[in-house]
């Protein structure tokens, strides 16, 4: 509140000194000491006072909820804690088998459709060759001489 150094305290205690005297000075600082003691201590239940007052009617809840509702660290460790409750519930065999029988399945049916390609070009080509060639020319067979026995 008051911002006083060793500097300015000294200097007060030698006002004071001068002002007061040096008989009357240990009087004066009692009875200041005990002054301001009776201010913190009513300060102190003015504090207490009001904090009641405020626990009563649920201020300091709302002010506490409404904390860790702005509080963005909170909210980090939610989304964190959020994301490790989904890692645990996460059953990797479920998902992964049946994306497995999916990749085979759909391997097998490209597979299948590719060997089918492949013969039909194979067929295709057999056929155009087939085509190409002339018709091999048919030898007209000599008669046959009769045999002698």
């Amino acid at each position: 509140m008051f911002d006083l150094g060793w500097t300015e305290l000294l200097v007060i205690g030698v006002v004071a000194l001068i002002v007061v005297g040096p008989k009357d000075l240990p009087k004066m600082f009692r009875t200041l000491g005990r002054f301001t003691g009776k201010l913190r201590g009513m300060a102190r239940e003015f504090s207490r006072a009001m904090e009641d007052a405020a626990d009563d009617a649920g201020v300091k809840d709302v002010a506490k909820e409404f904390k860790n509702a702005a509080n963005p660290r909170k909210m980090g460790m939610d989304a964190l804690d959020d994301a490790a409750k989904s890692f645990e519930k996460w059953d990797p065999g479920s998902n992964t088998g049946k994306l497995a029988k999916d990749r085979a399945e759909a391997a097998r049916k490209i597979h299948d459709a590719t060997a089918r390609k492949q013969q039909e070009k194979r067929d295709a080509e057999a056929a155009a060759k087939v085509a190409e060639e002339p018709p091999a020319p048919v030898a007209d067979p000599a008669p046959e001489a009769p045999k002698e026995t």
